[in-house]
């Protein structure tokens, strides 16, 4: 099925209690996963930031309705940039997992801009997540703001309907799932373990320097 005005209409309402009720909000637990199958890339590729020969390399699954990403990429993704990633210790990936209509909307729109500006609508989409996400409308409220970031409402309707992109993102969240127990967000695989939960800049360095 494609993104839809009615899957807007029905999911918009009940947002602010799913992302409160399936993210989870806390520290790591142990649990370790395949890194070479960790790292095998999804259908539309995966969106990376780093050095390739980084000593870490961090997954993060997210949900773009998700408060628990959105604090994350507010409060504690800066540091981890700036302090980690730029000075190419880290090597960070990040991977689509919707936990509703919306969410999977904002992930096609950003795999449909230019490449270059994935990540940085990434942030504004964070950034600007209650003008956008938890509105009686989601539909119009996410139109509009894909104004903002290029977007026409003929190209933001084309990418709401390409089957094969929510296809793609709908995999991605998928194979999270079921290969590797993702099942809340924000989920961060670092080396290869498990950590679940809007790490702070204090756990996430944590966790980091001990791989380092």
């Amino acid at each position: 099925m494609t993104i839809s005005r009615r899957d807007f209409l029905q999911t918009g309402s009940g947002l602010a209690l799913a992302a409160a009720t399936i993210s989870v909000s806390g520290t790591a637990f142990a649990q370790s996963v395949d890194l070479d199958e960790l790292l095998k890339p999804g259908p539309l590729g995966d969106k990376i930031l780093g050095a390739e020969d980084a000593p870490v390399t961090i997954v993060e699954y997210a949900s773009m309705t998700c408060g628990h990403c959105a604090n994350f990429h507010e409060k504690t993704y800066p540091a981890l940039k700036a302090d980690y990633i730029d000075t190419g210790k880290v090597r960070f990936i990040f991977r689509e997992f919707p936990l509703d209509a919306v969410a999977a909307a904002a992930f096609m729109l950003a795999r449909s801009a230019p490449p270059e500006k994935y990540f940085e609508i990434i942030d504004i989409m964070f950034e600007e997540q209650r003008s956008w996400a938890f509105t009686d409308n989601p539909y119009n409220s996410l139109l509009n703001f894909s104004k903002q970031i290029g977007f026409t409402q003929e190209s933001f309707e084309e990418s709401l309907t390409n089957q094969g992109l929510l296809d793609a993102v709908n995999a991605v969240r998928d194979r999270g799932s079921n290969e590797f127990g993702v099942n809340s967000t924000p989920t961060f695989f670092v080396n290869g373990e498990k950590h679940s939960g809007a790490l702070s800049v204090e756990q996430i360095s944590e966790i980091i320097e001990n791989e380092l």
